[in-house]
């Protein structure tokens, strides 16, 4: 397994759309895997493939609990966490509730940046596994707002696309202030 380099906003290859998975190969399981180390390392929650550099739609998603307790004065570097790796190939929503919620949604692809999103708060979908076995579920909470968000990079689409241009400019500048302040 390798930790993969993650693209970063404004770097156009987040804008491209993803093609289908045709079948799933031993390269896709390796990538998957791949995938999950860079996630788990950055930390996220939710990567798609598109973010290294691989215009597949592949996503994977593990919303992470902490196992115990977790105080303010815990120390981060000995959280442990339950893991539930999902992986989600070819994804598409199948419905989605008129109900919206409202989540502080942040992205690998655009760091240290967060800003409040409405999406629906519940989807059916449909997709297929690392083995290529089918899947459907109706998703909410966190798990369909994750969805949602990484199925959007499979579209070209990031979070601060959901935000007014005045909005989503701040986040840019502060994300290129960032930048300039880590290569300094």
């Amino acid at each position: 397994m390798a930790i993969l380099p993650i693209i970063e906003a404004p770097d156009q290859r987040l804008r491209v759309i993803s093609k289908p998975v045709e079948s799933v190969t031993d390269a896709h399981r390796t990538l998957i895997a791949d995938m999950f180390e860079t996630m788990y390392k950055a930390p996220g929650i939710g990567l798609a493939a598109i973010q290294v550099g691989v215009a597949e739609r592949i996503l994977t998603i593990d919303l992470q609990r902490p196992k115990g307790e977790v105080t303010e004065d815990t120390d981060p570097d000995t959280i442990e966490y339950v893991r539930e790796p999902q992986v989600f190939i070819n994804p598409e929503i199948l419905w989605e509730s008129d109900e919206l919620s409202v989540y502080s949604e942040g992205c690998l692809s655009v760091p240290d940046q967060y800003a409040d999103v409405d999406r629906p708060a519940r989807v059916r979908a449909k997709w297929l596994d690392e083995n290529g076995a089918e899947h459907e579920a109706e998703l909410d909470g966190l798990m369909a707002t994750c969805l949602q968000h990484e199925m959007d990079h499979l579209n070209g689409v990031l979070f601060i696309d959901h935000l007014s241009k005045l909005k989503r400019d701040m986040v840019l500048k502060k994300l290129e202030k960032a930048r300039r302040a880590r290569a300094a």
